[in-house]
């Protein structure tokens, strides 16, 4: 027997590389909940205005309205109103996001958070692997390797044309300008400038 927690809070989380459809699928679980009769907002954080400076686009064009915030202080203050809340672009988020979720799950919410998991490196980034770990419900999306077109788990950061070096910094917020989704065999490690330059 399946038990149904009596608040209605959880987490779900839905992660992968960049190009996997991450916002797609969390505008559809929230379009879902809509329909339901849900109170329902989403989150993004104000860094991330590539396509827009409120809401939230994803590479393929789906759009839902959104709101940019700051700061984890600031998304707590406005989703307190809401049964739904979607955060998009999580790992832009600092440590302090993972408190603000688990206290808006236990609060009865429903909390669906969406980003990479990994960053170009392929290391763990920033507080997904402890909003992974917390998660009732997770979902690892991949996307299409840009070279092989095998299944992509992992985001190439390129500069002019060629791996990005390691030493970079972690977070630049760009689009296909910039990434490539790539499986572990076409991923690249980045060549150091200084090693360039020598």
């Amino acid at each position: 027997m399946i038990r149904v927690n009596p608040s209605g809070g959880w987490l779900e989380v839905i992660c992968g590389p960049m190009f996997s459809g991450k916002s797609e699928e969390m505008m559809r679980r929230l379009r879902r909940a809509e329909i339901a009769g849900r109170r329902v907002v989403i989150f993004k954080p104000r860094i991330d205005d590539r396509y827009d400076t409120a809401d939230i686009v994803s590479h393929a064009g789906a759009r839902m309205r959104g709101v940019a915030v700051a700061s984890v202080s600031e998304l707590t203050a406005s989703a307190r109103a809401f049964e739904v809340v979607g955060i998009d672009e999580v790992q832009f988020f600092p440590s302090e996001v993972v408190a603000a979720v688990l206290a808006l799950a236990d609060a009865g919410v429903r909390v669906v958070a969406a980003g990479l998991d990994r960053d170009f490196r392929r290391l763990p980034f920033g507080p997904m692997p402890e909003l992974l770990a917390h998660a009732e419900f997770v979902d690892k999306l991949q996307a299409v390797c840009h070279r092989c077109g095998g299944p992509a788990t992992t985001t190439q950061r390129l500069v002019d044309g060629r791996p990005a070096p390691y030493s970079g910094e972690t977070i630049i917020v760009g689009a296909n300008e910039q990434y490539e989704a790539r499986c572990r065999e076409c991923h690249e490690r980045g060549e150091e400038l200084a090693a360039v330059a020598a």
